[in-house]
C-alpha cells in the first residue's frame, strides 16, 4: 500500500527527505512563501513551483484516501468486503481505479439489469455465460413467469444482466479507455436552426469538425464545449466500434452456440448503452481537465506577469478615467494614493471643451505637484493623451496609458465602497487607474483575480481550480515583493504569509487606533496574532525608517541574532553592514552555520543586507504609440509599430497598437523556429515592436509579426 510520501516521489521524482520535510512543515501550517524563503535547507531548495506541486499531490492522495475509507464503509454495510477486493481497493492509485473497483456494488437507481434480477432471470443469464447449453430457448421457457410474459423477454432480460457484468469488468473498462485514448476523434455539427444565429458565427469553424481528441489543443476544446454548452453544436467522442466490440467478444465468447448469439447481442448493448457513453464522457472530462489545467496555467503566468508589473512608485499622479460624452473623470492623488481632488472635464464631443479642459489639467498639475498622467486605455484613450500631449505644463510629467481592467469590477465593490464610502463609481475607478501605476500589486489585489481578464477561457474551466491557483499566484507575488505594513489596505494585507483577511483587519484597525507600527515586535501586539502568524508574516511585513534596520529588509526576526553577531565579529554595528558590499564579503558563512541556520539560509542573507528591500520589479516606463495610428481603417500591411502586450494564450499573444482592436501575433508568428511556450518569447505589458501581416476590417481582425 502506497503512502503519502511515495504517491508525491512517483509523480515527483523529488527527493524523500525533502518531500518528508515539506510535508511535515505543511502539517504545521506553514505557508508556501513562508517555507520556500525561509526552511531552505529542510526542503533542499524547493523553490514555491515544487513546493505547489507537493502540495497538489498530497490533496489528490487524501482526496484518494478519503474516497477508500467511504467505499470501505458502505462495502461493510453491504457485508460484500472480501480480503481480495479490500487488497485492491488499498492498492488503487487513483480515483477511476477506486470507482471501476465500486462499480459493482454501487447502489444506482432502478436499472434494466436490476428489473431483470427482480424477475428471477439472473440464473439464466449464468447459464448463457457457462456457454455449455444449446438449446437456450428451450431452457429460457422456464423462466418464463410473473412479469416474464416470453421467451424473447426472458432472453432479453438475461443479456441485460449479462451487459451489466461486461460493463463492470475492469479489463474491458480499461481496454476502451485504452483505445479513446489512443485513437478517439472528437466531432462537431452544427444544429441546423442555429446556423445562423448571430451569437454562433464566432464558433463557425466548429460547424463541422473533427480532430484526434488526444492532440486538439486546450484553447479549441474549450471553444468548441463554450460552443456546445451555448447550444450551437452536437459533440461526440467516436472510436472504431467494430474494433472495439472484437476486442470484448474476444475476452469473452469461446463458444459457437446459441449461448455465443446471446453473448454477442449482450457486448453490443452493453458497449453501446453503458461501456461507449460512460468512458467517452470520462475521456472527454480529462480532455477538459487537461485544457482546464493548461488554461488555468497560461492565466497562473500571466496574472503573475500583471501582478509584478513595473511600479511607478511614490509619485503624485493625476488620473483620468477617458469618455465622450460622459466626460473624463479625473482624480489627483498623493504620493501614497490619497485621494485629493477629483473634477469631470468634457474635452471632447459632445461638447468639445478642449480648451477648458487644457487649462484645468495644467493647473490642477501645478497646484498639486503632479509627477506623472495615468490615462485609462478604454473609450476616447488616444485622444485624451493626444490632448495631455498638447499641454506645457512646467514640471516635468511623464504620461502614461494603464490598463482598466477589471477597474470597473472594483469601483462597485465592497472594498471601493469602504475605502471611498463619499464618491461614486466613477471616481473610484479613476482613483484605481492612478493607484495602479503607482503600484500595480497593491491595487490589484483588491479585484477578483478572474476579473482581470488576461488568460484564454477563463469562465469555462474548472472554477474552484481556478480559484485556488490564482490566490497562490497572488500570495506568491505579495510575498516576494513584501509589504509596507503602515501604507498597506487590508486587502494587500490578507496576502502576506500566514496573515489571512480576519488578522488583516485587526492589522488595519490596530494601525488606525495606534498610528504606525515602530517595529516588527509591535507586529506582536495585534489582537489574535499569535507566534505562528508572526513567525509566517513577520519577514514580508517591512517597516520603514525603523530603529532596527533589518525590519525593513526580507531577514526574517529568527536570524537577527546572527546578523547581529556578524557585525559584532567585525567589529561594525548591524547599521554599518547595510548595503556595504566590501564588507559583507569578508564574513566567512561556514562561521555561522548550526543546527538552525544553514548556508542557503546565511547567503540569502547577504543578498538581502547587500540591498535591503530591494523591490524586484523594474520601475514603470513611458511608452507612446504611434500618433498616426487612430482606427483599424488605418493600418496597412509591413507597417512597423510599437505596441504593448496585454493578453497571452496558448496559441499566441494580443497586443494593443493604440486602436479599439488588439492585434494577434499567432505562435507561429513569433519566432521563425518551433515555439513551444509563448512566455518565453513574450511577457504580459512587454513593450515590443511588430509588423503588420493582414487587416480584416469587417471581421476586425488584425494578425502581426514579432518584429525582433
Amino acid at each position: 500500500m502506497m503512502n503519502l510520501v511515495s504517491y508525491i516521489i512517483s509523480n515527483t521524482q523529488f527527493s524523500q527527505q525533502s518531500v518528508k520535510n515539506t510535508i511535515d512543515l505543511l502539517n504545521q501550517d506553514c505557508t508556501i512563501p513562508f517555507i520556500s524563503r525561509y526552511r531552505k535547507e529542510q526542503t533542499g531548495n524547493l523553490d514555491e513551483v515544487k513546493i505547489g506541486e507537493i502540495v497538489k499531490f498530497k490533496e489528490q492522495f487524501e482526496a484518494i484516501e478519503k474516497r477508500k475509507k467511504s467505499i470501505f464503509k458502505t462495502l461493510e454495510e453491504q457485508d460484500v468486503l472480501s480480503p481480495e477486493l479490500k487488497q485492491k481497493i488499498e492498492q488503487a492509485q487513483d480515483l477511476i481505479t477506486l470507482e471501476d473497483l465500486y462499480l459493482p456494488f454501487k447502489k444506482s437507481r432502478k436499472t434494466k439489469a436490476e428489473k431483470a434480477r427482480q424477475n428471477g432471470l439472473e440464473p439464466l443469464a449464468k447459464i448463457i455465460m457457462s456457454q455449455n447449453a444449446n438449446d437456450v430457448e428451450s431452457i429460457a421457457y422456464k423462466y418464463t413467469k410473473g412479469n416474464v410474459n416470453s421467451v424473447d423477454d426472458a432472453l432479453e432480460g438475461a443479456r441485460h444482466i449479462i451487459a451489466e457484468w461486461i460493463n463492470e469488468r475492469t479489463d474491458i473498462r480499461n481496454n476502451i479507455r485504452n483505445q479513446l485514448e489512443r485513437f478517439a476523434m472528437i466531432s462537431t455539427k452544427v444544429i441546423k436552426t442555429k446556423a445562423n444565429d448571430e451569437k454562433a458565427q464566432k464558433f463557425r469553424d466548429y460547424f463541422d469538425w473533427q480532430e484526434s481528441l488526444s492532440r486538439i489543443p486546450s484553447h479549441r476544446l474549450l471553444a468548441i464545449l463554450r460552443a456546445e454548452s451555448e447550444g450551437f453544436i452536437r459533440v461526440k467522442i467516436e472510436i472504431d466500434n467494430d474494433k472495439a466490440l472484437d476486442r470484448i467478444e474476444n475476452r469473452i465468447i469461446r463458444s459457437n452456440n446459441a449461448c455465443a448469439d446471446q453473448i454477442e447481442l449482450a457486448v453490443k448493448d452493453a458497449y453501446k448503452r453503458l461501456l461507449l457513453p460512460s468512458l467517452s464522457n470520462e475521456a472527454l472530462q480529462i480532455a477538459k481537465d487537461k485544457a482546464d489545467e493548461s488554461a488555468i496555467s497560461v492565466f497562473a503566468k500571466n496574472l503573475k506577469q500583471l501582478l509584478l508589473g513595473s511600479p511607478l512608485g511614490e509619485k503624485r499622479v493625476l488620473a483620468i478615467d477617458p469618455g465622450f460624452r460622459t466626460g473624463c473623470k479625473l482624480v489627483c492623488l498623493d504620493a501614497q494614493g490619497q485621494l485629493k481632488y477629483n473634477e469631470t472635464i468634457y474635452p471632447h464631443p459632445p461638447k468639445n471643451d478642449s480648451t477648458g479642459a487644457i487649462k484645468k489639467i495644467s493647473s490642477l498639475a501645478d497646484a498639486y505637484k503632479i509627477e506623472a498622467i495615468a490615462i485609462g486605455n478604454g473609450t476616447a484613450s488616444r485622444e485624451t493623451e493626444a490632448l495631455i500631449r498638447k499641454i506645457h505644463f512646467k514640471n516635468d510629467v511623464q504620461v502614461f496609458v494603464v490598463s482598466e481592467a477589471g477597474a470597473s469590477i472594483y469601483s462597485a465593490s465592497k472594498i471601493a465602497r469602504e475605502e471611498f464610502p463619499d464618491y461614486d463609481v466613477t471616481v473610484r475607478g479613476s482613483v484605481s487607474i492612478g493607484r495602479r501605476l503607482q503600484d500595480p500589486l497593491a491595487e490589484l489585489v483588491k479585484i477578483n483575480a478572474q476579473s482581470i481578464g488576461v488568460g484564454q477561457y477563463q469562465h469555462d474551466v474548472d472554477q474552484n481550480k481556478l480559484q485556488k491557483q490564482l490566490d497562490v499566484v497572488v500570495e506568491n507575488c505579495v510575498n516576494a515583493v513584501g509589504v509596507n505594513i503602515n501604507t498597506a489596505s487590508k486587502s494587500l494585507l490578507s496576502y502576506v504569509s500566514g496573515i489571512g483577511p480576519k488578522l488583516a483587519e485587526n492589522i488595519f484597525n490596530y494601525r488606525n487606533d495606534i498610528g504606525v507600527f515602530k517595529s516588527r515586535k509591535d507586529i506582536k501586539n495585534v489582537p489574535r496574532l499569535g507566534s505562528k502568524a508572526f513567525e509566517q508574516g513577520a519577514a514580508f511585513l517591512r517597516i520603514k525608517d525603523a530603529k532596527n534596520p533589518l525590519d525593513d529588509s526580507a531577514v526574517h526576526p529568527e536570524s537577527y541574532a546572527v546578523v547581529a553577531k556578524m557585525a559584532k565579529d567585525l567589529g561594525k554595528s548591524v547599521e554599518d553592514l547595510i548595503g556595504n558590499a566590501e564588507l559583507l564579503k569578508k564574513v566567512d558563512l561556514k562561521l555561522y552555520c548550526s543546527n538552525s541556520i544553514g548556508l542557503l539560509t546565511l547567503e540569502d542573507i547577504i543578498k538581502e543586507l547587500e540591498k535591503p528591500g530591494l523591490d524586484i520589479r523594474e520601475q514603470a516606463k513611458v511608452f507612446t504609440f504611434n500618433q498616426n495610428i487612430k482606427t483599424i481603417n488605418d493600418l496597412q500591411e509591413g507597417q512597423l509599430l510599437p505596441g504593448i502586450v496585454n493578453n497571452i494564450t496558448n496559441f499566441g499573444c494580443f497586443v494593443d497598437v493604440g486602436i479599439k482592436e488588439s492585434g494577434l501575433i499567432h505562435v507561429s508568428n513569433l519566432s521563425d523556429s518551433f515555439v513551444k511556450d509563448v512566455n518565453a518569447h513574450v511577457s504580459l505589458h512587454q513593450q515590443i515592436i511588430v509588423k503588420v501581416l493582414e487587416v480584416d476590417v469587417a471581421r476586425k481582425r488584425i494578425q502581426l509579426k514579432l518584429h525582433k
